[in-house]
């Protein structure tokens, strides 16, 4: 790249990062930091220990932020240095050097760039996901596992803690549903645009002859409820039952009635969690995805009461967004994006954040028209 368009480019990533900050504010986000600070400074603070976690989370996920930008702007300016001193000194090498951190700038601002575009209602909390085998059989089955280790993979990838609370487990291979959370700021927005129906093609390894299977499971993505939600379920809507934990291996939590089903009689809605070694910690569990499940059930209804009013017949998000080919060639493609790749293998090992974004930019390009 010429020294010219080295220099254009460092001016277009600073007009950007100026946008970004402009959007994210971290005046303000310093302020917060430093009340937060103090709470943490408390020496009461862990008496209420939901509250402590939340305020700790928080300031984490604040500081996190604000070093992001920082460190971006550090290096950008440190970029523009170091080009400057080239280009004055015939430094090739240098300048080599400095096309090789701005290409890394590109994608760390784009990469911020998307997360100033969550603005939703509940896009900052963390998500509830679910994964359905849907058509296909037992294909259907082992290709929900797949996307249940796609997911936890992107996670582990970003270092987001997250918690499986429920997997039904097929009988030949792979699994019937998972339900986890993925514990970080943003989470739900993030994954919402990864909800609705994936299609797998690829020559079945349970098909005695070769032949080629097309297989579904379904993506649900949820927020996961806060205080401020004020989704009251009566003891008397949910039916309580409990049942011996199942799955392969001979786990502790097998040995005990712990696991819990809960029904929520008005709307048939139906949440299990076996997960924990305790009936109350898996009570507990089921009961904030039920509240997630109400909670979403809830935006549906106000969101098609809108759309009858406006006259839209809504968007399609349960439908089929995404497809993995295995054969006869390979190629993942997001149906609604036309963004693609073709590799596979790398998408299932949790290289998904190229999707993502495209999904995050495509809904906030369908909110705008």
């Amino acid at each position: 790249m010429a020294l010219a368009d080295l220099t254009e480019t460092i001016s277009t990533l600073r007009h950007s990062l100026d946008s970004i900050e402009a959007v994210l504010d971290p005046a303000s986000k310093k302020k917060e930091i430093a009340d937060l600070e103090e709470q943490v400074a408390a020496p009461d603070l862990w008496n209420d220990q939901e509250n402590a976690q939340k305020v700790t989370s928080r300031l984490s996920s604040l500081q996190g932020e604000v070093q992001r930008v920082e460190k971006l702007r550090q290096r950008l300016d440190d970029a523009e240095l170091l080009l400057e001193m080239a280009s004055d000194e015939g430094d090739s090498d240098s300048v080599h050097e400095v096309e090789t951190e701005v290409s890394s700038l590109a994608k760390s601002i784009e990469a911020l760039e998307v997360r100033t575009l969550l603005s939703g209602d509940y896009d900052s909390r963390e998500a509830v996901v679910t994964i359905r085998s849907e058509a296909g059989g037992i294909d259907a089955a082992d290709f929900a596992q797949m996307l249940l280790r796609m997911y936890t993979r992107w996670a582990e990838r970003h270092s987001y803690p997250f918690e499986v609370y429920d997997i039904s487990y097929a009988e030949e291979a792979g699994i019937k549903s998972a339900t986890f959370t993925v514990k970080a700021p943003f989470a739900y927005g993030t994954l919402s645009v990864e909800q609705g129906t994936h299609r797998l093609v690829r020559i079945s390894p349970f098909d005695n002859q070769g032949r080629r299977q097309t297989s579904f499971a379904g993506v649900e993505v949820l927020p996961v409820t806060e205080e401020t939600d004020h989704i009251d379920i009566p003891e008397a809507d949910v039916r309580v039952d409990v049942f011996r934990s199942s799955g392969p291996g001979g786990q502790s939590v097998n040995t005990t009635d712990s696991a819990v089903r809960l029904t929520h009689l008005p709307t048939g809605l139906v949440v299990s969690c076996q997960n924990e070694k305790s009936q109350l910690q898996n009570k507990a569990a089921a009961m904030r995805v039920l509240q997630s499940r109400l909670l979403e059930r809830a935006r549906q209804e106000r969101e098609a009461e809108m759309n009858a009013l406006k006259g839209d017949a809504g968007n399609s998000w349960g439908s089929q967004m995404r497809s993995y080919v295995l054969h006869p060639y390979q190629m993942v493609k997001d149906l609604r994006t036309d963004h693609e790749v073709g590799n596979p293998d790398a998408v299932f090992d949790g290289d998904i954040d190229g999707f993502i974004d495209a999904g995050i930019r495509w809904r906030r390009s369908a909110e705008e028209h």
